[in-house]
């Protein structure tokens, strides 16, 4: 299939505007400037502006004015998954599925990617995990659990990958199911994380899966009854 290289038609002229001037990384002009420059009343183009901000892509700082940031799919994800999940709680259960094929999909592809200095990441966030289960008092490793899934996937050249599973962590997040407490389940997940790591430190692609495929099955099983 042949993609035509132009812009999409419909996006808005604010939007179009970022997209023909990729070079425009450190600050963009006013919005009179830009009114002038494609037709469009300031007004319309401080709408388009408020869209693009929940988008993710561009920031506004009152010193500095607007500026670009780098493309994440997350932020749209995250302002539709939101909707979602306020109109029922079962579409983070659907979400979180999605999530689990993701991973799985992908695994062998984002394993052969890592390198030297991403495993030893994770190996330093398992360490820190185990560290906080073992302490006094016990600590919930979420910030390790959520970090140990992107690092292994974060060499994926695919924003809409790497921002569908950022998402889920956010979500994750916001149905509060960080502050689980249950430390039986939070000592075996981390045993599986632990097969993850070995199996990855290893170069054994399949071992990891394994542990990954039943991992994701425990994790599945607690958010449905967290959602029950």
């Amino acid at each position: 299939m042949v993609i035509r290289d132009r812009l999409s038609p419909n996006i808005s002229e604010f939007l179009r505007y970022l997209a023909a001037h990729p070079e425009a990384e450190n600050s963009l002009p006013p919005l009179s400037e830009l009114s002038r420059e494609l037709g469009v009343g300031v007004a319309a183009l401080r709408e388009q502006l408020e869209v693009a901000r929940a988008l993710g892509l561009v920031e506004v700082r009152p010193r500095t004015g607007m500026r670009r940031k780098p493309y994440n799919f997350a932020p749209a994800v995250m302002q539709s998954l939101e909707y979602a999940i306020a109109l029922h709680k079962d579409h983070f259960l659907q979400f979180a599925d999605l999530r689990q094929h993701i991973e799985t999909a992908y695994w062998r592809e984002a394993v052969k990617l890592l390198t030297p200095e991403d495993k030893k990441a994770l190996c330093d966030l398992l360490e820190r995990a185990w560290e906080k289960l073992r302490g006094s008092p016990i600590e919930i490793p979420h910030p390790e659990h959520r970090e140990l899934h992107l690092t292994i996937y974060r060499r994926l050249n695919n924003p809409f990958v790497t921002g569908l599973l950022q998402s889920y962590w956010d979500a994750y997040e916001a149905v509060g199911l960080n502050f689980f407490t249950d430390y039986q389940y939070l000592t075996e997940v981390w045993t599986y994380h632990q097969k993850m790591v070995d199996a990855i430190c290893a170069d054994d692609v399949e071992s990891g899966f394994k542990a990954l495929a039943e991992h994701t099955d425990l994790i599945h099983q607690l958010i449905s009854s967290s959602q029950s």
